[in-house]
Parts: C-alpha cells; structure tokens; sequence
C-alpha cells in the first residue's frame, strides 16, 4: 500500500502510523528545508500548486493521497486536483470536493449556508468602504449594534480581524481594507469540533473549548484550553448535532473543523466557520476521544475507513492544552501511546496537551507538567 502525502509540516502526526500499518509513505514537497522530510519513506522537492504531486502520485502509482495542509489558500487547487484524479484515475482523494470547499473559504458564503439550513450564526452585513457614512443605518436594519465584529471573507488564525466597539474603530479598520463582513459581536465561549466524512457517512468527534470571546481579538492558541466542552447550560450533543447537521448538507470529504460561539446571556449556540482541511485542536480531539483525526484520513486513503468502528472506538478522557514556550523535558511522538501528553509547535511558541482520566487528575498533571493551575468549569 503507497499513499501520497501533500506537505510536510504535519506528517510527524501520522509517521508513527504509517510505521505500524506497514504502507508505504511518500511525501511532496515545495521547501527542500522543510522539517519531517526524513520520516517518510521517500520524498519529491517540487514546485507550489498541485501539478507536481498528482504528477508524483501517478508516476509513483499510488493507491490514495492524503493534502496535509492545514492553511486555506491551497484549498480550492486541491479540490480541483481530487476531482480530477478520482474521475480520471480512480486514487481517492482523502479533501472535499470543490462545491463545500468554495462555500467554506469565504464567509459570506458559509454565513448563508448556515442560514439556508437552519443554524444559527450571528446577524451581518457586508460593507464596502463607499457605504461607510451610512454604517451604523445598515448594521441596525441587520438587527445590531455595537459592539461590532469586522472580519475579511478570506482568511485564518484570526488575522484581519477587529472587534470595533464604536465608528471610529470601523474607520480605523478600513483604512486597511475597502470591505469587509461585519458580525454581530456575541460574548460567550468559543467552540471547536472536527467532523470526520466519507462516501456519505459523517461522524463528529468532541466539543472542544477554546477560550472566552474579548475585545482584543486574542487568538486561541495564546490561550489555555480543554476538552471536552464543560459549560453550564451547554450540551455537547447539541454542538455534535449541529456539527452532523451541516457535515450532511455540505457533504464534506476527509474532515472539518467547525467554530462555534456559545452565547452565556441568551444560551444560544452559534455557528461561525467552517474549514474543510486539519484543525489547529487536533491534539484536544484526539486526547479527549483517542481518535487521532489524520490517521483516520491515511484509513481513508487505504479503504479501511469504517465511520461506525471509529465511533465505536471513541473514549471519553479530560484534556487541557497549555502554552509553554519552550518545554523542557521529553519530548514524546505525538501519539499518547507511551505518555499522556504530547508537544507540539515550533520552539518559542510550544503547546503541551495533555490527558487525564478525571477532571482531578488533569489538574494535578498540568500542575506537575507546567507549574499552571487550571479552572475547567464555566
């Protein structure tokens, strides 16, 4: 069994798992520096864009490939190159076919998705910078006010996002840009989940919670998180179900990861994006579910993907992830196999995530870990 993986940067997360199937690993390539080269079985330095690796999976005779990126640009190429390759060649696929992925990279899009089967997502319109002396007439015909949240319909990792408590910050904003969408800000508890799909099957994994909404715009990954989702007043089955519900109407491919915000004053749950491709709380899912999402992509590529087995596999653990910086002691394969935590990111900017079976015994291992004492309640 050859599979081919697009990218390098998150191959260490499914090199172990190569390893024990016993496939065959290839990888392609833009940066001929680029780290986790040397754990594949053989590799291919080639050009940007998709011409290179379907040329490498043919050439190679590959039975599927896996795009292991996690960035959204190179999204709508994928597709694009998937359609071609199971149509022309029969090698699965292991994304989401052009339709999903176009209405997941812009906003717009997604937002009236989300409405035309029923989710909730925060009111909003789109400005153009020519309309802006008419601002504050056409967000109260959308149904808010202040305080305002002004975003670029392409885009991630939360950049070109501002939340604008008065006119003078739009202003400020579009000095930037000529447009922009413009939300309904809701306070509450940001929510992740990854959806796995497959030949019309869809499965959610866990809620995972990623922080506090603010007005400074602070990206999760600076903050502590935790799995599963421990909110007062919130169900995590409602969050899988909205997750299944729009996995079924989008018919993704591969996997999904959706945002949420959880409104703590109304208790609502809205829906806020939709990325067709590895989610940055990988790590959380697996350790809260044992399921590690990639390796249930490499499942995919092989033809042994069963959605009600992995379903059947789900564990139910305690999670948190810490920023440290840089970590200090050994550092594990990204398994949770040997230890109960895992290291990830770059030096400088590293995260530990670990597990526990119970909520006390989390909090006493990241105290251990990283000296951090943690609230898991809200």
């Amino acid at each position: 069994m050859k599979i081919l993986c697009i990218g390098s940067r998150l191959f260490d997360d499914v090199a172990p798992y190569f390893n024990e199937k016993g496939y065959d690993s290839i990888l392609t390539e833009s940066n001929p520096n680029a780290e986790n080269l040397n754990l594949a079985d053989d590799y291919f330095i080639g050009p940007r864009g998709m011409v290179f690796p379907f040329n490498v999976a043919i050439e190679r005779n590959v039975e599927g490939v896996v795009p292991l990126i996690g960035i959204d640009p190179p999204l709508i190429d994928v597709a694009a190159m998937k359609e071609k390759m199971e149509s022309e060649y029969n090698i699965p696929v292991v994304s989401s076919k052009l339709k999903p992925v176009r209405i997941a990279s812009d906003k717009s899009k997604t937002k009236e998705f989300f409405n035309s089967i029923g989710i909730n997502t925060p009111e909003s319109a789109y400005i153009n910078k020519n309309n802006l002396d008419n601002f504050e007439n056409i967000i109260e015909d959308a149904g808010f006010t202040y305080p305002v949240v002004l975003k670029q319909n392409a885009g991630q990792a939360g950049n070109d996002i501002k939340v604008a408590q008065n006119f003078d910050d739009v202003v400020e904003y579009f000095n930037d840009f000529d447009e922009a969408l413009c939300e309904n800000f809701v306070e509450g508890a940001e929510i992740s989940i990854e959806t796995l799909g497959w030949k019309g099957k869809y499965l959610p994994l866990v809620s995972v919670y990623k922080g506090d909404t603010s007005f400074e715009g602070i990206h999760p990954i600076k903050r502590i998180r935790y799995g599963p989702t421990n909110i007062n007043g919130l169900d995590n089955e409602e969050v899988r179900s909205c997750a299944l519900k729009i996995a079924e109407n989008l018919k993704i491919e591969g996997n999904m990861d959706l945002d949420f915000i959880y409104d703590y004053s109304s208790s609502k749950l809205y829906a806020i994006e939709a990325n067709t491709r590895p989610s940055g709380t990988r790590y959380l899912t697996q350790a809260s579910s044992k399921i590690n999402p990639l390796e249930k992509l490499i499942d995919m590529a092989a033809g042994t993907f069963n959605i009600d087995e992995v379903n059947e596999e789900i564990k139910n653990y305690y999670c948190a992830e810490i920023p440290i910086g840089t970590f200090e002691g050994e550092i594990p394969d990204k398994t949770f196999n040997d230890k109960d935590y895992v290291v990830h990111g770059p030096e400088k900017y590293q995260r530990i995530t670990i597990r526990s079976s119970s909520k006390e015994d989390l909090i006493n291992r990241v105290k251990e870990l990283t000296g951090r004492t943690i609230e898991i309640n809200h």
